[in-house]
């Protein structure tokens, strides 16, 4: 891994998430792909993007609050 932020007890990693999101893919098709991710804490994350947003942080602000 590239240090990068994953889903706890997983190596999938945040951008993982994000990707997939650009390509079209629903947040359950993630979790089909990604089945041992929990949707609770794609909601988490997703969450904390909007937050993150809304307050002006930037993306790697986001990224250090969930590391």
């Amino acid at each position: 891994m590239s240090g990068a932020p994953v889903f706890n007890g997983t190596r999938v990693t945040i951008q993982t998430l994000f990707d997939y999101l650009e390509d079209g893919y629903s947040v359950d098709g993630f979790l089909k792909v990604f089945d041992w991710v929990k949707k609770e804490d794609v909601i988490e994350i997703l969450e904390l993007a909007k937050n993150s947003f809304k307050s002006g942080k930037q993306v790697e602000d986001l990224y250090e609050s969930i590391a």
